[in-house]
């Protein structure tokens, strides 16, 4: 059984919404349009757009870009397929640029940050915010020596899909984070994958020096509440 990008985007992101405050505040106060990194679905972009905001949301994935086109129907939506430390987008500037859930942290090191916050820089309005989500602490844990934590788990049409962290283990400057997803069928079939995903270790000083030098000025950093099922994050801010 296969299962498309989309399906499991949604299973372990679509249901967070602790951030989503922050999000529209910083959207209201910022002038001008909205750009989301890393928008997947569009979880961010869509409630933004909802909000009467424009919003360009750029992903590298195809798959997932298509499907927020389909889920955001008229609303000011643009989609970008692109890396976000790469990202190019001639004649577009932003009040508000954000990357939420830890994107920053996806990019393999201080090169790739750097990378995103100078293609960031170059697409700031002067006076425009970056707001950068990162969470500091991440604990280790292995399923063999403990409790595992509470899967992610989602029906669609009959089928309940489940995705179940079983380790995070520290290697360095990173921490793997490895999970098992299983689909079970109505008719008794199921299969199961592991997915494995690498985070930096970086915190909100360290981002808030690279910052500083694309060019960009920190200011006071912002909180997102940890919750029972998402850790929390330091949200750094800086202004071109």
């Amino acid at each position: 059984m296969t299962t498309s990008n989309v399906i499991w985007h949604d299973v372990e992101c679509g249901s967070y919404d602790e951030d989503l405050v922050l999000w529209r505040e910083l959207a209201r106060t910022e002038s001008g349009p909205v750009l989301d990194l890393g928008a997947g679905t569009g979880r961010v972009a869509i409630d933004l757009a909802r909000q009467g905001h424009e919003v360009v949301a750029v992903d590298r994935d195809p798959e997932l870009l298509a499907e927020l086109r389909q889920r955001a129907g008229p609303l000011a939506v643009q989609t970008v397929t692109a890396d976000a430390r790469s990202f190019e987008l001639p004649g577009q500037r932003f009040g508000l640029i954000v990357a939420p859930m830890q994107l920053v942290q996806l990019l393999g090191g201080a090169d790739g940050r750097g990378a995103l916050l100078r293609a960031a820089a170059a697409h700031l309005q002067p006076g425009g915010l970056l707001a950068l989500a990162v969470s500091e602490k991440i604990e280790a844990f292995d399923g063999d020596d403990m409790l595992l934590p509470l899967p992610d788990v989602a029906v669609l049409d009959g089928v309940r899909y489940s995705s179940q962290p079983v380790a995070v283990r520290d290697e360095g400057g990173r921490v793997a984070i490895e999970r098992v997803r299983e689909v079970f069928v109505g008719d008794g079939r199921r299969s199961a994958a592991g997915d494995l995903i690498y985070l930096d270790r970086v915190d909100a000083q360290t981002i808030e020096a690279e910052g500083r030098a694309a060019g960009l000025e920190p200011m006071r950093s912002r909180a997102i509440e940890q919750t029972t099922d998402h850790v929390g994050s330091a949200v750094v801010m800086l202004r071109a």
